[in-house]
């Protein structure tokens, strides 16, 4: 099966913020979304560390809360404005990692640095696939009033 039947590309912007202690890191990349009005954009990078790491993982309904002081092994992921699909996996003392889909919940301990890719000529939608139900991706052009140069809030 082909990948797309057209691909598109796009320039990119990149943020770096940093969320604190006690911060929902799926709140604020949600709330960081809605402020920049990004309507296509992925985690770049992120590095820090988590108290509490709620995920829902492969094939399961409910999500699950693993307490402690965890590093941040990765999170990757789309955010925008329309929906957002974001990964995580998170490593304990020993080592031992585990990851699933990022739920809030998520629960900065001393810090989480991300970078944040922007593709202003795009614009990420979740729509119903009728495969299994869920709302995957769908890629589009960016409207031509969220050009790149739009200003921001």
């Amino acid at each position: 099966m082909p990948v797309s039947s057209s691909l598109t590309s796009s320039s990119m912007r990149a943020y770096a913020l940093r969320l604190r202690p006690g911060q929902d890191v799926r709140q604020e990349l949600q709330a960081f979304a809605e402020q920049q009005q990004l309507r296509a954009a992925c985690v770049l990078s992120a590095v820090g560390s988590l108290t509490t790491a709620t995920l829902r993982l492969a094939n399961q309904e409910d999500p699950t809360v693993y307490q402690g002081h965890f590093e941040v092994v990765s999170l990757v992921g789309t955010l925008s404005v329309n929906g957002s699909h974001l990964h995580l996996s998170v490593a304990d003392s020993t080592g031992r990692t585990v990851g699933g889909h990022l739920l809030a919940g998520n629960r900065v301990y001393t810090t989480l640095e991300v970078v944040v890719g922007e593709l202003p000529e795009l614009d990420f939608r979740r729509e119903t696939d009728s495969t299994y139900g869920y709302k995957e991706l769908e890629v589009r052009p960016a409207p031509a009033s969220s050009s790149p140069g739009k200003s921001k809030k």
